[in-house]
């Protein structure tokens, strides 16, 4: 049988691995002398690249960026990169500040509105033209936001979180050094390391899955589970290579193979209740899971590849991989992992975020349909 057909994208260089980051000035100053930097506020590396960077003639403009980007946001750091005449876009932070980053450098060289390239609310037009050039150095482990082709924006006045997305949006450089993430805070670690698993799961059991997308993810969801159930415990370097190592997997994965139902729901979610993306995604994954599975086995289609998953997952968190998803809200309760109980409540009016969840871009790679009777049971056992 001949092979299937399929494309793959990324960032035009990936550097991974400790100290890559030391090269950060030297390349970013490759594509030009105006910086501008989108960061977060509480980083004394970042003080010191900045630094770096003007010490070799640069000139430096800085846009901070807290927490995840919105719609003014972005039309703020768009007004800084025209008064500068950037000549490129460094983002140094979490997925939030690589997405400010790469809209930023993608929306910089047109002259449309925000709002005319959104998805979903927006008019979802093309970029008219290339963007800058982008340079993404993460220093979390969760979004693999350093090689996608998409940004993730807040609409508040919608009370959605959606896309802009184009090919050309992938990130000129790579820079990904875990250590760069060593001594995160626990919970910050397991909310980000939670989502990098998601990242890889998902793109496995998507309906557009394809053999590279299949060969990353083989390898990244087991070690994700070890490195996870690893940092659960205490501080740990290879963890945190390997957590690194797990979320570029997933951001390569995701942005050739797409996601599903985890990713929809969380869109709305963090949209309108403003709940961590990571700890959204680690309290749905289990229930999606299980009620992926059984759609597929009431169908009668393949479910081989979630009795893959449940293996890999089931060995690296120490769970029977027969009921492992079945058992991961307890396991994340033990490790102290909230409930969305502090967003979602009686009174929330889930069908109706079921009802806009359906309808969005990561659903359309769920590897079956869910009614939305479904989607608010999942959500239910989230709380």
């Amino acid at each position: 049988m001949s092979q299937t057909a399929f494309s793959f994208l990324t960032a035009g260089r990936i550097e991974f691995g400790r100290g890559v980051s030391d090269q950060t000035a030297q390349i970013t100053l490759g594509f030009g002398r105006r910086i501008l930097l989108v960061r977060g506020r509480s980083v004394a590396r970042v003080d010191a690249l900045r630094d770096e960077m003007r010490a070799l003639g640069a000139n430096v403009a800085e846009i901070f960026s807290s927490g995840e980007p919105t719609v003014q946001a972005l039309d703020a750091g768009l007004t800084a990169g025209r008064d500068l005449q950037a000549d490129a876009v460094l983002a140094v932070g979490g997925g939030a500040v690589m997405d400010l980053g790469k809209a930023i450098a993608a929306l910089l060289p047109g002259d449309g509105a925000v709002m005319d390239h959104l998805e979903g609310v927006g008019g979802a037009r093309p970029l008219t033209a290339d963007p800058l050039p982008m340079i993404a150095v993460p220093t979390t482990s969760g979004t693999g936001a350093e090689v996608t082709k998409n940004a993730v924006i807040i609409v508040p006045e919608a009370g959605r979180k959606v896309s802009l997305r184009d090919p050309r949006m992938l990130p000129d450089v790579a820079l990904v050094d875990p250590a760069l993430t060593d001594h995160t805070p626990r919970a910050q670690t397991l909310a980000s390391g939670l989502d990098a698993l998601t990242q890889v799961i998902e793109p496995y059991v998507s309906s557009r899955a394809n053999p590279l997308t299949d060969a990353l993810c083989r390898a990244a969801i087991p070690k994700g589970a070890r490195a996870l159930t690893r940092l659960a415990e205490a501080e740990c370097p290879q963890a945190r290579d390997d957590m690194a190592f797990v979320s570029l997997a997933g951001g390569l994965a995701l942005a050739n193979a797409g996601l599903g139902a985890v990713h929809g729901l969380a869109g709305v979610l963090g949209g309108r209740l403003g709940a961590p993306h990571g700890l959204i995604c680690g309290r749905l994954l289990g229930p999606v899971m299980v009620a992926n599975a059984a759609s597929l086995r009431a169908a009668g289609a393949a479910s081989e590849r979630f009795q893959d998953v449940a293996e890999w997952v089931g060995q690296g968190v120490d769970l029977a991989p027969d009921s492992v998803f079945e058992q991961m809200p307890e396991l994340l309760d033990r490790w102290q992992v909230q409930r969305l109980s502090q967003w979602l409540s009686a009174e929330t009016d889930l069908t109706q975020i079921a009802e806009e969840a359906a309808g969005a871009s990561s659903m359309k790679a769920n590897p079956c349909v869910l009614p939305v009777s479904e989607l608010v049971g999942i959500m239910r056992q989230a709380i």
